[in-house]
């Protein structure tokens, strides 16, 4: 029994280390925003399920599957990957969020010459789902 609880002990710890390794690092320097940029609104309608697809197959390999920064590429990036769910993050303009990922600067990448203005959008939708 003993060795049982042991065990679980030790895989609680483990897991504890992993989750909390992806919030760890240091944030990466101020990024401002145009005001201009900043105040733009997210198109009504837009669908934050096709968002989800297009988050599958670009942003979860950093930001992780539920925008935790814990994605399996976010290990070898020196700064945190964010937490989408976190009150600092949620509270951003649709704007700011379209910025950051169509400009994109290091270590994340622009998605101006991968995406449309629409799909963009699409995932902003998706990311304000992250709450």
């Amino acid at each position: 029994m003993k060795k049982i609880f042991f065990g679980l002990a030790l895989i609680a710890a483990f897991m504890f280390t992993q989750t909390s390794n992806a919030q760890a690092k240091p944030k990466g320097k101020e990024w401002k925003v145009p005001a201009a940029d900043a105040g733009k609104k997210m198109p009504s309608g837009t669908d934050s399920a096709a968002g989800k697809g297009l988050w599958g197959t670009n942003c979860k390999s950093c930001h992780g599957v539920k925008g935790l920064g814990d994605g399996p590429k976010a290990e070898k990036i020196d700064i945190s990957c964010g937490d989408f769910s976190s009150k600092e993050f949620q509270s951003k303009s649709d704007g700011e969020l379209f910025y950051y990922t169509k400009v994109g600067r290091k270590p994340m990448p622009s998605y101006k010459e991968k995406l449309s203005d629409a799909e963009i959008w699409q995932l902003v939708a998706y990311m304000r789902t992250m709450k």
